[in-house]
């Protein structure tokens, strides 16, 4: 605890530099691979962001309190750090609805059905809403970890239970499974809007221009007299057909299944 001379009474974590070991810096990529190609393009620039390393595995017996709930840069949903009792370290989850700072999680076998908590499958009521859940046997969680997914627990039994995942497909894994009870937080992510170009130079997202704005050098689609977008296949920035048009070892087929044969002459 740290007790400031500045404001009487005044109590607070200085957890700061204990959860430092769980931040780490980022190199931003800009879409290029190792030997420095664009493979994905329309990428970079962009603030400055740090990797928070999240604890998927919690199956192991602990009690934690909530001393923050953070925004994290490289995920939708919020998270909390967790101070755990017994250890007296700091770790990062994922936040659920309705978890505040100063509640008490717990995961593995001491934990109990409440939100935040993670605990096995098979101890979790038929309908329960959970979420970061993982399908093998302690290894880390896999789904529904986006903000505002969760999955239901639709059958359980003593070796393996199905569960009904936000898409809607259900799959059958373990009982022994962890997962966490509850939604994952910032259910309202999917209002968001950019708002301005500027926004989405910050999230590292760069300018798309259409192929028919260009010049006839730099795309198939570009040149022509105004507005000229004809009657041209439309294909990719190197000539490649796109837009449904589907490929197998000798020829060229259309969305009806008719062969283009001369679409190599073409081009």
């Amino acid at each position: 605890m740290i007790f400031s001379s500045s404001q009487t009474n005044l109590k607070h974590f200085n957890h700061s530099s204990l959860i430092k070991n769980k931040i780490i810096g980022f190199k931003n990529k800009s879409g290029k691979n190792n030997t420095g190609r664009i493979t994905s393009f329309h990428k970079g620039g962009g603030h400055k962001k740090k990797y928070r390393k999240i604890n998927f595995e919690r199956s192991k017996n602990s009690i934690g309190l909530v001393t923050s709930i953070e925004y994290d840069p490289f995920r939708n949903s919020n998270i909390a750090s967790v101070f755990e009792l017994s250890t007296k370290t700091y770790y990062y989850i994922l936040a659920t609805n309705n978890l505040n700072i100063g509640d008490i999680v717990k995961s593995g076998l001491v934990s109990d059905i409440k939100s935040g908590h993670s605990t096995q499958i098979l101890k979790i009521p038929l309908g329960t809403f959970v979420n970061n859940i993982s399908l093998t046997k302690n290894k880390p969680a896999k789904i529904s970890r986006s903000a505002g997914t969760f999955s239901t627990i639709i059958e359980v039994n003593n070796k393996f239970s199905k569960v009904k995942f936000c898409s809607g497909k259900q799959q059958t894994i373990s009982s022994s499974c962890f997962c966490t009870v509850g939604i994952i937080s910032n259910h309202f992510f999917f209002l968001k809007e950019i708002g301005k170009a500027g926004r989405a130079r910050w999230l590292n997202k760069r300018p798309t221009v259409r192929g028919v704005a260009m010049n006839p050098i730099d795309h198939p689609h570009g040149g022509g007299e105004g507005k000229k977008s004809g009657n041209k296949i439309l294909v990719t920035p190197w000539g490649k057909p796109t837009k449904g048009v589907k490929t197998s070892k000798n020829k060229w087929v259309d969305r009806n299944g008719k062969v283009l044969l001369l679409i190599k002459k073409v081009y």
